[in-house]
């Protein structure tokens, strides 16, 4: 795998300079660099590491703890279907199995192109999505593709393929691997705003607060400082205080006096 071009180097040195902590840039830096050469590369690693001033161990810990980022390429299209509990209950085992079976591969492997084919696919068991709203889903180059079935999943992928648009259930027509990479980098392809970014099912909940008229309690940030109470306020928390503070006064005379005439009979 050849260096880093210029260009990317310059957008490496772009995203350092945005945090005041720039070892801060790494995440974003390892998605530019996939998006620039398909995965993780040894040069990648290497670049990153005298950017940020740190060593090439810790971008490699990084780079190896996430599973975001490929130390090997992926297809044009990486598909990722969740395996986890709800998603496995409602289907998603049986999706998995069905597209190792339709593309001949096992888990994180690239499928060889036909003839004919346009892009590439590759496969991915992921344990969870976030979206189990929506299980079983499917993610294609991280957009979500909700509610699948087997023979859905084998269609969209055959789609994938032949080079067919294919929108996302909530998100924009999908996009190759390399330039989801660089959106995620933080450079916008300006198609933020393209297709709903939540459904009904996600929604629910906040449809019935808004008809019950239910809202949430106001929690101070950490470290906040506390408002200073008005004078009328104040004025009523102490007449409060002086009220409770004569029941009790008037509840311990009530006691005491039940005391003593308990002691005179």
């Amino acid at each position: 795998m050849s260096a880093l071009d210029d260009k990317t180097m310059g957008e490496l040195r772009e995203i350092a300079g945005r945090y005041p902590e720039k070892r801060s840039g790494l995440l974003p830096m390892l998605h530019l660099v996939q998006s620039a050469q398909g995965k993780v590369t040894p040069e990648a690693i290497e670049a990153c590491a005298e950017i940020l001033e740190i060593s090439a161990a810790e971008v490699s810990g990084v780079a190896t703890f996430y599973t975001m980022y490929k130390r090997h390429g992926v297809g044009d299209f990486h598909v990722g279907v969740c395996t986890n509990t709800l998603c496995a209950v409602m289907g998603g085992d049986q999706i998995f199995e069905r597209l190792k079976q339709h593309l001949e591969i096992g888990n994180d492997e690239v499928a060889d192109k036909r003839q004919g084919d346009q892009y590439s696919v590759s496969l991915e068991h992921v344990e969870c999505n976030a979206a189990c709203d929506y299980a079983p889903v499917v993610m294609v180059n991280w957009e979500f593709m909700d509610n699948q079935t087997p023979e859905g999943a084998v269609q969209m992928v055959e789609s994938l393929r032949a080079g067919h648009d294919v929108r996302s259930t909530r998100g924009p027509k999908l996009c190759t691997w390399r330039e989801a990479e660089r959106v995620l980098a933080g450079f916008p392809d300006g198609r933020v705003d393209e297709g709903p970014s939540a459904g009904p099912a996600s929604l629910a909940g906040l449809e019935i607060a808004r008809e019950r008229g239910w809202t949430a309690p106001h929690v101070p940030a950490p470290g906040a400082i506390a408002p200073t109470p008005s004078k009328e306020s104040a004025v009523a928390e102490a007449d409060t205080s002086r009220a409770e503070s004569e029941t009790i006064d008037e509840s311990s005379s009530a006691d005491e006096s039940a005391a003593e005439k308990r002691e005179a009979q």
